[in-house]
């Protein structure tokens, strides 16, 4: 199976996921999932489609849409099965992701406000 996320890769996913990630979760397929989930949120939630200017974009751009899905996917993987991690240490990562993905998201909406797209 090949990764099939346009933002961000089943790797990138899996390194921000900790060490005590579920090995039912944390695999290819799981993932593939989620970040179709995500990519679909992403661009619904900025009210850009990223998807569809992805090719077109500059290397920042792309970095914060990697930022953003990669975050939010490994979130969909710890929650899927928080058994590996201590209570604690899973609050902890689910708070840093959500930080993560949340300052990604506000920042892709002010340069989609700014047209920072059409210079891109």
């Amino acid at each position: 199976m090949a990764d099939t996320g346009i933002f961000a890769t089943t790797a990138e996913v899996q390194r921000k996921t900790g060490a005590n990630a579920s090995s039912t979760s944390n695999v290819e397929a799981y993932i593939n999932q989620f970040m179709t989930e995500v990519e679909s949120l992403i661009n619904t939630t900025t009210r850009v489609n990223w998807s569809d200017l992805y090719s077109g974009l500059n290397a920042d751009v792309k970095g914060i849409l990697k930022m953003a899905a990669s975050a939010s996917a490994a979130m969909m993987v710890i929650q899927y099965d928080m058994g590996g991690y201590s209570q604690r240490e899973a609050e902890t990562m689910l708070d840093v992701l959500n930080n993560e993905y949340t300052i990604a998201i506000a920042q892709l909406k002010e340069q989609a406000q700014k047209g920072f797209i059409e210079n891109a």
